[in-house]
Order: structure tokens, then sequence, then C-alpha cells
């Protein structure tokens, strides 16, 4: 059985990567960069255990795709790297950072192979241009570039993170104990993915696949006397709105589930219960606004949506085109992309009887196109 454990570290905010999607939720095919990275190295079955490290509204949407130990990350690469280690029981452990993606197989093996050597094992570049510090040259031959992953005795690693003083990786806070740090050959190939200009020189990264997504939503409320009716994130001028938590837009309550549909990501009672106070009276294009930003950091972009309002009462044709620019301008997609069609339910049932409304919606999403982004220069 395996003495190791891998570590793959995604906590970051991917603040440098300057992009409304994160880059761990870049798709290489149908798979998002973190999975594409978690089953390179699990496919060498070398592994133990393979913890993820991330933050803990995308660890909710993670678990959707695999089963791996997920950690909650912490304010630096230090914290996350601590709290991961509380999961660590082999005697090894490997430590890669997401963003370091097309890691070569024989580079992984290179580094379990020398376990036995130091403390830690880090993987090397030799410096090829000239450097210079402070106005004056330095010797190159002196200098390597330091790469991910590494390999720690796991109880050396526990004991050098345990301080105040932060590192950069796991070999500064071992050499900082006094331990022994020992290079092995690293790899051109194994670039780390920080700006967007370092996507195209990663080669083991493909186009997302061109497949739709998509999500069907269904909500319904009745009315209640007295409230104020929101009605697509506009206001209805009648005496009534809707009995809810928060103010009962129906019909965007209908779009928020048929987009977390589509993405795979679980309800609206699951991101905005009911039971948190939070949201009692809470504004729903804000919730959708939410939910907008959370589908396009992981990876997402929305097509269109369709819905269709079921309401005897009140009449809703003098409102359909506001409602349509309102929703089109909190999706972030043109006015032709959403469509709102109205109809009665012929005086039957519920809404029929005027005691409330019901909302059908459709949504349709596709995968972020990094690969034409890089080329364009801008994203849709």
């Amino acid at each position: 059985m395996s003495q190791t454990t891998l570590v793959l570290l995604g906590a970051g905010s991917s603040s440098r990567f300057k992009s409304s999607v994160k880059k761990q939720w870049l798709y290489s095919g149908a798979l998002p960069l973190w999975l594409h990275v978690a089953q390179h190295f699990e496919a060498t079955g070398l592994f133990a255990e393979i913890i993820v490290v991330s933050s803990d509204e995308e660890i909710h949407y993670m678990k959707h795709f695999a089963d791996y130990t997920f950690v909650t990350g912490g304010d630096s690469r230090q914290a996350s790297l601590t709290h991961a280690l509380e999961e660590v029981d082999t005697d090894y452990v490997m430590v890669s950072d997401i963003a370091r993606c097309c890691v070569p197989e024989e580079m992984i093996v290179r580094i379990l192979n020398a376990r036995e050597e130091a403390a830690c094992i880090v993987p090397a570049l030799p410096v090829t241009d000239t450097l210079y510090m402070d106005g004056a040259p330095i010797d190159r031959e002196k200098v390597r570039i330091i790469q991910t992953p590494q390999l720690s005795v796991t109880n050396i690693l526990r004991k050098a993170l345990d301080t105040e003083m932060l590192f950069t990786d796991e070999s500064s806070a071992i050499a900082a104990l006094g331990e022994t740090v020992r290079f092995v050959e690293g790899s051109p190939l194994a670039h780390k993915l920080t700006t967007q200009s370092d996507l195209e020189k990663l080669g083991c990264l493909h186009p997302p696949t061109a497949a739709n997504l998509v999500g069907f939503g269904i909500d319904i409320h009745p009315f209640e006397e007295g409230k104020t009716m929101k009605l697509c994130g506009i206001t209805i001028d009648v005496d009534y709105g809707f009995k809810a938590h928060s103010d009962g837009d129906v019909a965007i309550h209908a779009l928020i589930d048929a987009l977390l549909g589509a993405a795979g990501m679980g309800d609206i009672g699951e991101l905005y219960p009911d039971t948190d106070v939070a949201y009692a009276g809470a504004d729903s294009a804000k919730m959708l606004e939410d939910t907008v930003r959370r589908i396009r950091a992981y990876g997402l972009e929305i097509g269109n949506v369709d819905m269709t309002i079921m309401a005897q009462a009140p009449k809703l044709q003098p409102y359909k085109a506001k409602m349509r620019t309102t929703l089109a301008s909190l999706l972030g997609i043109a006015p032709n992309r959403v469509n709102i069609k109205a109809t009665t339910a012929e005086k039957l049932g519920f809404v029929g009887r005027k005691e409330g409304v019901t909302v059908h919606a459709v949504a349709n999403l596709t995968y972020f196109n990094w690969k034409q982004y890089l080329n364009n220069g801008k994203e849709s």
C-alpha cells in the first residue's frame, strides 16, 4: 500500500488570473481543471489518498463531481496546507498546486523515488538566462527555479509549518527548520497557471466541450394581501404580493432553479434556504445575481432562458418588455436571449381561482471557451 497522500491546493482567489472565471474551474474537455489534475495524479496509482483543498462554497459543488477528501482552505497557502495535514495519516505527503496542471508522470515518479534521501524532495529547473540582483550579475549556476509537487516527511512538515513565519512552499519551511532538502530534475512542462497568458504554455489542456447543459425550474407562491408584488425583478402595480420567506419573486425563483439544474448545483433551497434569517424578505434579484456569479466563476456561460408564467391575475402583458430587459441585465445576456410567456389557467385550479402564480423556467448553459477567449482577447 502507498505511504503517500497527495494534497492539491486550490483555495486561492485567482486574483492574478483577472477573469470572472476562477482558473481552477476552466474546463479541459468535460473536466474542470481541478478534477483534470486530480484524475491525472490518481491514474498513477501511487497515492493512498487524495485531498483537495478549496473554499467552502466550491467544495459544496466539487462534491458533485468526485469522491475525494475535501478540506476547507485558510487565509494563506500555509494555513490551507496545515488544515489538510490534519487529514493525513501516511508517512509522506506530496503537495501540489491545482494551478500546476501539466505535471508529467515521470516527474512524479522521480520525486517519489527519492523520498528516503531527504526530509523534502523538490523538483527544480536550472536558470538559462543571465541574472542580476541589485544591479550586479549573479552566478546563475547557483540559482534554481523551484516547482511543485514537493514531497515531504509528514511529521517534519507539520513541525515546520507550526510557526508564525509564512513560507511560500514546503521546502522553505523545512529548510528553515534545519532539515535536509534534495533537488531532483523538474520539468518545463510543469508550468504553473498564474495569468491568462500562461494558458498558451499548457499543452496538456484541451478546449472545453461544446456540450449544452439544460435545466428546468418550477416555483409556486400564493398571494398575500398588503405586500408589494415583485415578478421578474420588477414591481407589479397591484395591492397584493406573494406569501414567501423572501420577497417571493416566483419567476426569479423558478429561473434560479433552472440555472442551478443546468449547472448541477442543486436547488435554490440549498443555496438560499428559507430557514435562514439572512434571506427573510430578501431581494430575489440579488439572489439571481449571486447565482449568475457562481455559474460564471465555475466556468459556465448562460446561453438563453425561457419561462412561462401561469397567472389568472394580475394581467402581465403590459410588463413583459420590462421583465425581459430586467432579467437580461441581471443575467448579463442580450434581451433576445430571454423569453417570457404569460398565460392563464382558464380559471382552473388555484391559479384559475386567482389564489397564486406558478412559473416554469428553462435555462441553457455552455462552457466558457477560454481558447476562443485567448484568440479574441475578451470574455463573451
